[in-house]
């Protein structure tokens, strides 16, 4: 297929601005060192909200990684250089996660703590895609199925395992674990392998998908969504297997609902999984005609997701840096040591409607950086190694 699939660029651009919300707030919320915002104990709707959102950036980015990788290998019907591509590209992402985008979110020149997250769960997942690869699409989203449904029996496993060495292999490919390997050096997963990699094999198989018409498309991407959304409402009443954070009747109706979607990503479960990606369907479905300024607009973004990822983490940190000057803190008052981003000690950040209106003007300022680079990749494509950001 030689055009692009528009929505796809728009609701990869739509998650990517959605996104940097929740990392303007991890670094600059007045709370967001101290209190988790889906502590329905601590929480308030809006701040609950702002968290949720971003819930669904993480899974349909790399579902639709899956998807493009997909699109890209019937460009090419050649499995070994579709190979070897998915294998240099996944390794080249996992490089980027350990070295500039680690320091673009702690800011700790000493790389005293490593997280490894979203670009390098997508990095090793495309590796293991590329040794998929001779399979049917077919074959490798039953695959997919198999772990969405499944790893959520694995990941609940209590990994109290004596070998250090086996514990962090195991927590690397099933379960979110910390690491402290010395007093001075810790190691944060996040996004283990296995689970992520459910989701993008689910992405590769629904490429098939997109080669349908726009209107066998659209039917059948809002039937799965529809029916992701009611398996999960029919699970979660239930709520006997899917998720280990188990809803419970709250204060109120608005608290007991926050309880009923408060659903777990680290690792992403089989509940969180149906929620975000069913969403994901629908908005597909409903904007896979759509042509309008807006979309347009968003599509920007969704063209250079890995651009955007790079320099929005840069952008909001300088950001975070001048509030943080602005409330009257000098350098040496900055601690950049693990999970402190630089914030001071002590009460400093600001309110949810001052996050809001700084994310807003960082997605516009974004916005100019993000049509450029998409228009030079446009007006280069002879150049291979674009393809790698």
């Amino acid at each position: 297929m030689d055009k692009r699939i528009h929505s796809i660029d728009f609701v990869r651009g739509l998650v990517m601005i959605i996104m940097a919300i929740d990392h303007v707030r991890d670094l600059m919320h007045v709370s967001s060192l101290s209190d988790d915002p889906t502590n329905l104990a601590t929480t308030t709707p809006f701040l609950f909200f702002t968290r949720f959102i971003t819930h669904f950036c993480a899974p349909t980015f790399v579902f639709l990684s899956g998807t493009s990788a997909y699109l890209s290998f019937k460009k090419q019907l050649d499995i070994k250089a579709n190979q070897k591509f998915l294998l240099s590209r996944g390794l080249w992402l996992i490089l980027l996660e350990y070295t500039i985008i680690n320091f673009g979110i702690w800011f700790n020149i000493h790389f005293s703590i490593i997280m490894s997250q979203v670009i390098g769960a997508i990095g090793f997942s495309f590796i293991l895609l590329a040794a998929l690869l001779r399979l049917a699409p077919k074959k490798i989203g039953i695959i997919g199925l198999i772990i969405v449904f499944g790893h959520d029996l694995v990941t609940q496993l209590p990994f109290a395992i004596e070998n250090p060495v086996l514990r962090f292999i195991a927590s690397y490919l099933f379960a979110s674990n910390l690491f402290q390997v010395t007093p001075h050096f810790t190691f944060l997963i996040s996004y283990p392998i296995i689970p992520w990699l459910g989701i993008m094999l689910l992405g590769y198989a629904s490429g098939l998908i997109f080669e349908l018409s726009p209107e066998k498309r659209k039917k059948l991407l809002f039937q799965i969504g529809i029916s992701m959304l009611v398996l999960f409402t029919a699970l979660r009443w239930i709520d006997i297997y899917g998720d280990g954070a188990k809803w419970s009747v709250q204060k109120d109706a608005v608290f007991t609902f926050l309880s009923f979607i408060n659903l777990s990503k680290y690792p992403p479960s089989l509940f969180y999984t149906l929620v975000t990606l069913g969403v994901m369907m629908l908005v597909l479905a409903s904007v896979d005609s759509l042509k309008n300024k807006f979309v347009q607009i968003i599509t920007v973004y969704g063209k250079v997701p890995l651009f955007y990822y790079l320099i929005h983490w840069y952008l909001v940190h300088i950001t975070m840096i001048i509030v943080m000057f602005l409330q009257g803190f000098t350098w040496k008052e900055m601690d950049f040591g693990p999970f402190a981003f630089g914030r001071p000690k002590g009460i400093s950040g600001v309110e949810l409607p001052m996050i809001y209106l700084i994310w807003l003007l960082i997605v516009i300022v974004l916005f100019p950086l993000c049509k450029w680079y998409g228009d030079y990749k446009m007006a280069h494509k002879e150049n291979k190694w674009l393809r790698y950001l």
